[in-house]
């Protein structure tokens, strides 16, 4: 017999690794991820949607310039209710606005009172002046020149013609000087009577009315309107008589210059 001992053979235990499938994974967390950013954009762009003009022009005017956006002291504008709006200092607060719009009204009739002092002092213009109206509009401040007298007698354009006389120049001139100083957007329109205008080549009220409000606006341009500030130009032939009792009158021929209040600007903001 052997001395040695019997070897013990070891006992080898293996352990193998159970794999989980993708769905016990990282992988669906991404994917809850992604669902979840994009509801949260989705809710975002629903209450976007349903919010005031004010706040979509903040919301766009910082992602198009998130420096300048900032106030000068570095302070974010807010467009929430208690923050200021960019759009030039504005408010959420309904009494805020009412207030706004009330001073803004007290601007326009005191440039609307400072026109007609300036065209009285014009020794030309003075006798016109009958044929010049000035009044407050829900619109803003509206300036209306009456092209004729009730003898057909033409005042600021020539006879069927787009074409300003000295005198109608000289007017506008003096009103350019005034609305330029203001920030209000401006719209020219043109009127005429119901009179039929014969041409051979098909022009008609229509564009009569139109290029005598073109010819206002390029004159009131090059002579102290700053750039941009007339926002349309608008021709109604006689659609839209001043008599309407009389469509056929010669009064109702004119130019009317708007200048637009903060409300009636909006639309114009928007585009």
């Amino acid at each position: 017999m052997s001395d040695e001992a019997p070897k013990v053979q070891p006992i080898i235990i293996k352990k193998k690794k159970s794999r989980h499938s993708g769905y016990h994974g990282g992988a669906w967390k991404v994917a809850y991820a992604d669902f979840v950013t994009a509801m949260m954009a989705f809710f975002l762009v629903m209450w976007l949607v349903m919010q005031s003009s004010e706040v979509k022009q903040a919301v766009q005017g910082y992602f198009q310039d998130p420096i300048g956006f900032m106030n000068s002291d570095g302070k974010g504008m807010g467009v929430l209710e208690g923050g200021a709006s960019p759009i030039d200092g504005r408010q959420q607060n309904p009494l805020d606005l009412a207030a706004r719009l009330e001073q803004e009204r007290l601007v326009l009739k005191d440039a609307g009172e400072r026109i007609k002092n300036a065209i009285e002092h014009i020794p030309e213009l003075s006798k016109l002046k009958e044929f010049i109206e000035i009044e407050m509009i829900p619109e803003g401040l509206r300036i209306q020149l009456i092209d004729a007298d009730q003898e057909n007698e033409s005042n600021f354009f020539s006879l069927s013609s787009s074409a300003l006389k000295p005198k109608g120049a000289l007017l506008l001139e003096a009103i350019s000087g005034e609305l330029g100083n203001l920030e209000n957007y401006i719209v020219i329109e043109g009127h005429t009577d119901s009179k039929p205008y014969f041409s051979r080549d098909g022009y008609s009220n229509w564009e009569l009315s139109t290029d005598r409000a073109n010819s206002a606006r390029k004159l009131m341009e090059g002579s102290g309107l700053r750039m941009g500030q007339v926002v349309e130009v608008r021709g109604f032939a006689d659609r839209l008589p001043r008599i309407e009792k009389a469509p056929e009158d010669p009064r109702n021929r004119r130019v009317s210059i708007i200048v637009l209040n903060e409300e009636a600007a909006e639309i114009y903001r928007q585009v």
